[in-house]
């Protein structure tokens, strides 16, 4: 009879031990179904890297719920939504890691970004400029900032933004453009030209023909057909005519134009392809252009 109960009371242990074991387990997500948040933001990942997007968003967002303290979750959904162009979702994902996280310097520059994309200049100044507050010796590489500024009417600001980009990467044809865009608004298109950062060499078609033009050495027409010739494939030709396109609508808009420049970067927006920053300046400049001719042709309010 004791050993009875001696066996009763081993089997009655043994099994409230395994009863703790297990709840312990599962609170410190040992199960495999239970994945811990670097699991689930590392299978995120590889879903997206295979083109499995909804199901890399829904694992980031379980990355966020699992570890709602944690701003990594939020980090990489936002990635996947900038990719994704859903700009909105991605600033309310960079603006919550940057909540719980305010080291995370990238998340200033990306949320920049995304916020000049959806026509927030001025958040996006602002985050730019954070972001060189915390890494200043990205200063001189920051062309995007020097962009924005041409867009928010700073144009002294943006003129001396690319001279010091300049200093960086001396042979690159935009940066010339847009410190020329910024002169001819501050001292006419005549100045502009006598202050034209000289480049000796951009091997990108058209570009040289893009700085030809600008240089009064050349015509919208030798830029576009310029840009139609030496494509190995379809997605080069496209290119080569979004920046023929573009620059030509940049070079009327300086010369007063806008009819021109509307027609010119109109038909660039759609030539330009989906990873390209500049495919996004371009469309956010007819964003402009409409939004101004709305404003100038929009009847006089009546007392």
């Amino acid at each position: 009879m004791r050993h009875v109960n001696k066996t009763l009371i081993s089997m009655f242990a043994r099994r409230i031990f395994v009863a703790v074991s297990l709840v312990m387990l599962s609170s410190t997500g040992a199960f495999a179904d239970d994945p811990t948040l670097e699991e689930l933001l590392a299978k995120a990942e590889a879903a997206f890297a295979k083109g499995n997007k909804v199901e890399a968003i829904a694992l980031s967002t379980k990355a966020t719920e699992s570890a709602p303290k944690s701003f990594k979750g939020y980090h990489l959904r936002g990635r996947f939504y900038e990719a994704e162009k859903e700009h909105a979702k991605a600033i309310a994902d960079f603006t919550e890691a940057l909540a719980l996280n305010r080291d995370a310097t990238d998340l200033y520059q990306r949320r920049g970004s995304e916020h000049f994309k959806m026509g927030h200049l001025e958040q996006s100044l602002q985050d730019f400029d954070r972001y060189l507050e915390l890494v200043p010796k990205q200063k001189p590489y920051h062309w995007q900032r020097g962009i924005v500024l041409y867009y928010a009417g700073r144009y002294d600001e943006g003129r001396r933004q690319f001279e010091l980009h300049q200093t960086v990467n001396d042979n690159d044809v935009e940066n010339a453009v847009w410190h020329y865009l910024c002169v001819a608004r501050l001292a006419g298109v005549e100045k502009a030209r006598a202050s034209l950062i000289k480049i000796q060499r951009d091997s990108r078609v058209p570009m040289m023909a893009v700085y030809a033009l600008f240089s009064g050495k050349a015509t919208p027409e030798d830029v576009l057909a310029v840009a139609k010739v030496g494509a190995a494939f379809p997605e080069q030709l496209k290119r080569q005519l979004f920046y023929a396109n573009f620059y030509v609508g940049l070079y009327h808009e300086a010369a007063g134009r806008d009819d021109l420049a509307r027609d010119y970067i109109s038909r660039a927006v759609p030539q330009a392809l989906p990873a390209d920053y500049m495919g996004d300046v371009a469309r956010v400049h007819t964003e402009i252009l409409s939004k101004r001719v709305t404003a100038e042709t929009k009847p006089a309010a009546t007392k």
